[in-house]
């Protein structure tokens, strides 16, 4: 299978996974506020992670004149775009969130020309415009209130950073395994989180924390989101150019959009299944390239 399709598989399934996250952070942001929501993912993430290297006999050196980026990594894209990214879905809906991080791929392509120098081409722009109208007409966004306003701007910002640790990826020697980056970047999230959560622990509504939909909800955002959609995330970047695997970022707002109606009651539209045509169009146009 060419690494290009098999790119896109990952980065699929990532993707889809990254759309049920944000149904798990409404189902549980009321009774654990974003930041310990946050570092408890990562602490289930540590966990199974540690497993999987122990496993696969991973081995976790890496040069002095790397370790710099994989801490920048680490704290963009699993620290504060993460942070934001909850705090957006808690002021707004599983929907809204979802929707709005997906103009990650639009962000990737100023800094993969920026950062790594690739060429815009038409196709690609092209895609961009049509998955991005898509996007839209899924929000199909009236009247905010300030809530839902303050949501917008932190998964924006969610969006924006994340962009940016996608783009910095590529910049990462192909020597390092996705295992090994991802293991790093939730390290570096639990250690610069821990300083806002050790002390307030004892404040928390564990009677409330303590039960099964909570409960599923931090392991489902810890052991599937975290660990295991970053690593097929990372492993997709690597088999694709930064700007057009960012497109198979939309299909987030897809399963997100899906979930929230299915799981939550959020409202969904005619306007969903276009813009989910759009979308599917414009990430085929970035996939399939004309010899």
């Amino acid at each position: 299978m060419p690494n290009r399709v098999l790119g896109g598989i990952f980065l699929t399934i990532a993707a889809s996974i990254w759309g049920g996250m944000f149904v798990a952070v409404k189902l549980v942001v009321d009774i654990i506020p974003p930041i310990p929501l946050v570092w408890f993912r990562y602490l289930v993430a540590f966990v199974v992670l540690s497993m999987v290297v122990i496993y696969e006999g991973i081995n976790l050196k890496i040069d002095k004149k790397d370790i710099l980026l994989l801490i920048s990594i680490g704290i963009i894209g699993h620290t504060i775009s993460i942070v934001t990214q909850e705090y957006g879905t808690m002021y707004s809906s599983a929907q809204m969130g979802s929707v709005v991080t997906s103009a990650t791929p639009a962000f990737m392509l100023i800094f993969a020309v920026w950062l790594l120098k690739e060429k815009i081409t038409l196709r690609k722009i092209l895609s961009v415009i049509l998955a991005t109208v898509g996007v839209i007409m899924i929000a199909g966004i009236d009247n905010m209130d300030f809530d839902k306003q303050l949501g917008v701007l932190f998964s924006t910002i969610a969006a924006l950073t994340w962009a940016l640790m996608s783009v910095m990826l590529k910049l990462i020697p192909s020597k390092y395994p996705p295992l090994l980056i991802n293991f790093y970047a939730v390290i570096t999230g639990i250690v610069c989180l821990a300083p806002l959560n050790i002390p307030t622990l004892d404040l928390l509504p564990w009677d409330e924390i303590l039960n099964p939909v909570a409960i599923g909800s931090v392991v489902y955002l810890g052991a599937v989101s975290t660990a295991g959609a970053f690593l097929l995330w990372n492993k997709g970047l690597l088999l694709m150019e930064a700007g057009a695997s960012g497109l198979f970022f939309f299909f987030q707002p897809i399963v997100g959009t899906f979930l929230g109606w299915l799981i939550l009651d959020e409202q969904i539209t005619l306007n969903f299944w276009i813009g989910s045509i759009l979308i599917f169009i414009g990430v085929f146009l970035v996939t399939v390239r004309n010899e």
